[in-house]
């Protein structure tokens, strides 16, 4: 459900209703010319029906918020295709029949799941955290000094940390402001989870950071996040011209804007060591940080292309009909126009159903294409999903380069 603040979501939702994949070390990539043009793209786009297919459930997990990917070697390339970490949000549990969820189901903030190989000779395996009394329950809450109260995590995205082996994933600090309303809430700060090397749930050993990365702005909707995607930029992760830092990114959520900050890995926990983009040069005051294009979601990502340029996907328009690439020449730009990939149909299939948060998936891609999710939610959530148990769950597709 991560999208915008209330109002931001609601102007943009009725108007609908109105109305990186790293190829270094292969063959295939070496025959790509570098390219510097960020206003073409010669691709094919068409669903993966394989891949949706394994987050269509009848029972236990049957639908969660965001999707983010983690591969556990840190290897990044495609064809990594070994084992996987996706990370969740909001997250439905319970038993489905004919599409309708039995009652007692439940909402928990936030569940992961592995998989190994791609498919079909693939296996998943979605887990969840459990209450003492064997209830599903909650992986990551808030318990950093400036947790508040009912407050609950939205996930960002992870990685492997080259330098120590540790897992990082960015949170977002978030509570709702009314009961039975998915949209009414507020989101307020940021914090970054880290989890020892080969950690395993339920993450007893978790540790968690505040971190500077929400920016106030002038108006209290008219603030910044870090933690909407993350591009490890090394050797190790397989990037193709690696500079050796991790690259973070994120949003002004009202104005759908992309934010840049970029570290090394040995300092990713010295927050006095993290630089941001301005425009023109890396700053040390977030504060100055740029807007640097606009029509983006609130999660995405980046990744490099074989002919060196760098695809932003994204939702065009933060939620909406259209998965949407822009074209960059460096991880921080500056970024092409919108292109086109893929209009998606849940919404002619029901009014209700509003498409979001389209990212690529690096080592799930295969070398040659872009593996892209994208989230269905309803605008009458708490209601719909009585009725439409499987309406609630990430679509993929997969989108085929062309020199």
């Amino acid at each position: 459900m991560k999208i915008s603040r209330q109002n931001t979501l609601k102007t943009t939702a009725v108007a609908l209703m109105m109305a990186v994949v790293v190829f270094a070390g292969s063959s295939f990539a070496q025959t790509w010319p570098k390219n510097t043009d960020t206003v073409h793209l010669k691709f094919t786009a068409e669903p993966a029906p394989e891949w949706t297919n394994l987050f269509v459930r009848n029972s236990g997990w049957f639908g969660a918020d965001g999707i983010y990917s983690i591969p556990l070697n840190g290897d990044d390339r495609p064809g990594n295709h070994t084992k996987t970490m996706f990370i969740f949000s909001d997250t439905m549990i319970g038993d489905v029949v004919n599409d309708i969820p039995k009652p007692g189901y439940v909402l928990v903030h936030n569940t992961v799941a592995y998989v190994d190989g791609v498919p079909p000779d693939n296996h998943i395996k979605f887990v969840w955290a459990k209450n003492p009394d064997g209830s599903p329950a909650t992986f990551f809450n808030p318990n950093t000094p400036n947790a508040e109260a009912k407050d609950f995590y939205w996930l960002g995205d992870g990685f492997v940390n080259p330098a120590n082996g540790k897992t990082y994933i960015h949170a977002f600090r978030v509570k709702w402001l009314k009961d039975n309303d998915a949209f009414a809430f507020d989101e307020h700060g940021t914090a970054l989870i880290v989890l020892p090397k080969d950690s395993k749930p339920p993450f007893k050993d978790q540790k968690q950071m505040d971190t500077p990365f929400f920016i106030p702005g002038k108006t209290a909707d008219d603030y910044g996040v870090l933690g909407s995607a993350v591009f490890v930029n090394t050797k190790s992760a397989g990037a193709p011209n690696p500079d050796g830092y991790i690259y973070v990114y994120g949003t002004r959520p009202k104005h759908l804007s992309l934010l840049v900050a970029r570290v090394l890995p040995q300092d990713y926990e010295d927050f006095s060591k993290w630089r941001y983009w301005d425009g023109s040069a890396w700053n040390t005051d977030i504060n100055k940080i740029a807007e640097v294009t606009n029509r983006v979601s609130h999660e995405l990502s980046v990744s490099p292309l074989p002919d060196g340029r760098y695809a932003l996907v994204f939702q065009t328009d933060g939620l909406g009909n259209d998965v949407g690439m822009r074209l960059g020449l460096s991880p921080q730009g500056p970024f092409g126009p919108v292109i086109k990939l893929y209009t998606t149909t849940e919404n002619s299939e029901n009014k209700n159903f509003i498409p979001y948060n389209a990212k690529a998936h690096t080592n799930l891609s295969n070398p040659g294409e872009l593996l892209i999710s994208y989230n269905v939610i309803s605008m009458d959530f708490f209601n719909d999903i009585k009725k439409f148990g499987h309406h609630y769950h990430p679509r993929f597709i997969r989108v085929k380069l062309q020199q």
